[in-house]
């Protein structure tokens, strides 16, 4: 209920309104049926602009962070997340991934949308990441096919750091639906997840026109972080 509200009467008219969001290639969204939308994360903003547009509903694999956050905010946002429909996923190790793995699967179970991002994690400078193969192993794991989306023009809505979006247009785009039954029974092969995943993020730059980084963005913020805190006790 919260979540058709929302959609539908709150929150999604009001950003189609303001950032009068340009939608390309949203007949291949299947219209029933399970199915994986695969996108690139720019900005916070994503998580509302892309199932603002939709037809149907969509459940995202969101952080932890969004639902133990302390007082009364975090309490209002993982209320938020919670009644919109979405699954917090805990992105500490190989035993969590694996967890994340079975709440995808039971959303694809039902016939669902299951929305996901490959990075797992936001793009800090606008650029592309290599994908985890998680997103693989339940569009395998499933057998349903994975839509590739591009959120275009949210990095500058709201980078990093930025708590009130900026209001300009945005495009969002689909590409054709990939399919992976050729890997059938397949889906506990190291490289085929690989390659999977690989030909996923392919698909979402050929769609975004973002610089490819072959390297995860979690490694790379990680590196950035310690040479910020190196610099900062030298010129102490």
């Amino acid at each position: 209920m919260f979540y058709h509200l929302l959609k539908h009467v709150f929150l999604g008219p009001l950003l189609r309104l303001l950032f009068r969001p340009r939608i390309e290639g949203l007949e291949n969204v299947p219209a029933e049926g399970a199915a994986i939308v695969a996108g690139n994360h720019l900005s916070f903003s994503d998580h509302f602009l892309m199932p603002a547009i939709l037809k149907r509903r969509i459940t995202f694999l969101a952080k932890a962070e969004y639902f133990t956050g302390p007082g009364l905010k975090g309490r209002l946002t993982a209320f938020f997340f919670r009644s919109a429909g979405q699954i917090p996923v805990d992105r500490s190790g190989r035993e969590a991934g694996r967890a994340a793995i079975r709440e995808g699967l039971a959303v694809l179970a039902r016939g669902e949308l299951l929305g996901i991002y490959p990075e797992g994690t936001r793009s800090h400078d606008g650029r592309l990441y290599k994908g985890k193969v998680g997103v693989a192993a339940m569009a395998l794991g499933a057998g349903v096919p994975v839509v590739p989306c591009a959120m275009v023009g949210t990095f500058e809505v709201q980078p990093p750091g930025q708590k009130i979006p900026h209001i300009r247009p945005v495009t969002i785009r689909f590409g054709r639906p990939l399919d992976f039954s050729r890997y059938a029974g397949m889906e506990e092969e190291r490289a085929v997840l690989r390659a999977v995943t690989d030909e996923i993020m392919y698909a979402i730059l050929a769609l975004s026109g973002q610089e490819y980084v072959d390297r995860y963005a979690a490694e790379v913020k990680a590196e950035e972080e310690e040479a910020r805190k190196k610099a900062r006790r030298r010129t102490r």
